[in-house]
């Protein structure tokens, strides 16, 4: 029904068109950086292995995982999850990437609290990104149909759930860009990239970035379409 409100196309317009342009970007930079071989010979997956050992993260394992760019930390198993052009990728682009995903490991072990924060936000957040749109149409035809304000109640609960949902994505910020920066002053510190090789290497991460800006502008849209479609029926 979104897609046929006018309202909501005009609200979500723009979220799209950056979503468009945040996805190209970090296409264009990790394939443009893929190609580029680092100084130090290393692979993804050695890379962060050398960063983990040097912040006293030996416990925490890497594994390769099938999938384009679908690297993630998992903090209950504590594992290292990199994709294959990651894990053996001999390139800037694989180096930026696999150290982002070891600064995570590092957050997780300095007990960085919007890490915590977002971790204590998932089952909630999951709920209200699976239940929240229901709830709300559900809301909207009670009040279309029976003309019940018991439809009132079933829309802002909702809003409310969905809320919790944008609010982890807003968490998600501050968790990816300190774990960029940390990535990034790991690698130079640790030589594992040269002064020459550090813009391009924070060029991949910065494209990265975006896209979870783009996430979180298109929850934060969708929740103020709610609220004005709710206060409108």
């Amino acid at each position: 029904m979104f897609f046929f409100d006018p309202l909501y196309l005009i609200l979500m317009a723009p979220v799209l068109a950056f979503t468009l342009y945040a996805q190209y970007r970090v296409k264009s930079a990790f394939r443009k950086y893929s190609q580029v071989a680092p100084h130090s010979g290393l692979t993804g997956a050695q890379a962060s292995r050398r960063l983990l050992d040097g912040n006293n993260l030996q416990d925490v394992a890497i594994d390769k995982v099938q999938g384009n760019l679908s690297d993630n930390y998992d903090p209950r198993a504590r594992i290292l999850h990199l994709s294959p052009e990651v894990y053996e990728g001999l390139s800037l682009a694989a180096l930026g990437v696999a150290a982002h995903e070891a600064g995570h490991a590092m957050q997780d072990a300095r007990g960085y609290w919007p890490m915590r924060l977002r971790a204590g936000l998932v089952p909630a957040a999951n709920f209200g990104s699976q239940m929240a749109i229901p709830l709300f149409f559900v809301g909207l035809l009670v009040v279309g149909w029976f003309h019940s304000s018991a439809g009132y109640l079933i829309m802002n609960i909702g809003i409310a759930v969905f809320a919790i949902a944008v609010l982890f994505q807003i968490v998600t910020l501050p968790v990816e860009f300190n774990a960029s920066r940390r990535a990034m002053a790991q690698l130079a510190e640790s030589g594992i990239i040269s002064d020459d090789e550090y813009r391009p290497t924070r060029k991949v991460l910065s494209a990265a970035a975006l896209t979870y800006v783009a996430a979180a502008a298109s929850a934060v849209v969708t929740l103020l379409y709610l609220i004005l479609r709710g206060r409108n029926d």
